[in-house]
């Protein structure tokens, strides 16, 4: 017999690591061109992005993780 709510949990999981992985990528971008500008950069505003990126990359760490130790499991 399937668990299906073991499956949905997975789906939900993959659902989610595409999610931050791809603001991860959106974030990274827009790191890049506003250190790389030749306008004036709002440094706090750039912390916070840094921040959320860094965020997004533990999120996206501990997903894998999950995703891992169910296949082990």
């Amino acid at each position: 017999m399937y668990d299906f709510t073991h499956m949905e949990d997975q789906i939900d999981i993959r659902e989610r690591l595409a999610e931050y992985q791809s603001e991860h990528q959106a974030l990274d971008e827009v790191i890049s061109r506003a250190s790389e500008g030749d306008k004036p950069v709002n440094l706090l505003h750039l912390q916070q992005l840094k921040k959320k990126k860094l965020w997004l990359k533990d999120m996206i760490q501990k997903l894998q993780s999950d995703l891992i130790d169910d296949i082990i499991a």
